[in-house]
């Protein structure tokens, strides 16, 4: 079984932000597989199906981003996952918009999501499918700028995005990490 996270911030005015492409990425995800995002169990909403072969319970944490880790590692600790069975989606704003990266094990490079996932959960050993949204020109606005939404001419680069961050999870289930890096990367 596998456990795909896909972070972002919960309430209506945070919607298709760009700190919530995460949450886009996995709503296609499960629409795709026809897995249902409708439980709210362990500070998340969840939804269990298949993805090709294998069993997933995917995920939308609802602690806003800093908290993240809370929900994971309650939901890794109930399915009795290992972190390695978890793939996390999320916004990177060192990739340029519309350019996924996907990480077998690193660093958070100052995400606060990926760095609470960390601190709750004592580890980096989870595959990481980050989603490039860009970086604001001036260093102070990174707060309004994560909370911003997409211009017309980035919305485009961000549907294919999302459909191939969803594209990538597939091939990671399917094939494996590698095989997924070698193609998305």
């Amino acid at each position: 079984m596998k456990l795909i996270v896909g972070l972002g911030n919960p309430g209506d005015e945070y919607a298709r932000t760009r700190h919530n492409i995460g949450f886009m990425a996995v709503d296609l995800l499960a629409d795709k597989n026809r897995i249902s995002l409708n439980q709210s169990k362990f500070k998340a909403i969840i939804g269990k199906g298949n993805v090709g072969s294998e069993d997933v319970i995917v995920a939308k944490p609802q602690t806003y981003m800093n908290r993240s880790g809370e929900s994971v590692s309650s939901l890794l600790l109930f399915y009795k996952l290992n972190l390695s069975d978890c793939i996390v989606i999320c916004d990177d704003l060192e990739l340029p918009t519309g350019k996924i990266r996907i990480r077998e094990k690193g660093g958070h490079g100052g995400h606060n999501g990926l760095r609470s996932i960390f601190e709750q959960t004592g580890g980096n050993d989870f595959v990481r499918v980050r989603i490039g949204i860009g970086r604001p020109k001036n260093e102070s606005q990174v707060s309004d700028y994560v909370l911003s939404h997409f211009s017309k001419v980035e919305k485009p680069l961000i549907e294919d995005a999302i459909e191939r961050a969803a594209k990538a999870v597939e091939t990671i289930i399917a094939d494996g990490v590698e095989s997924a890096m070698n193609r998305f990367n």
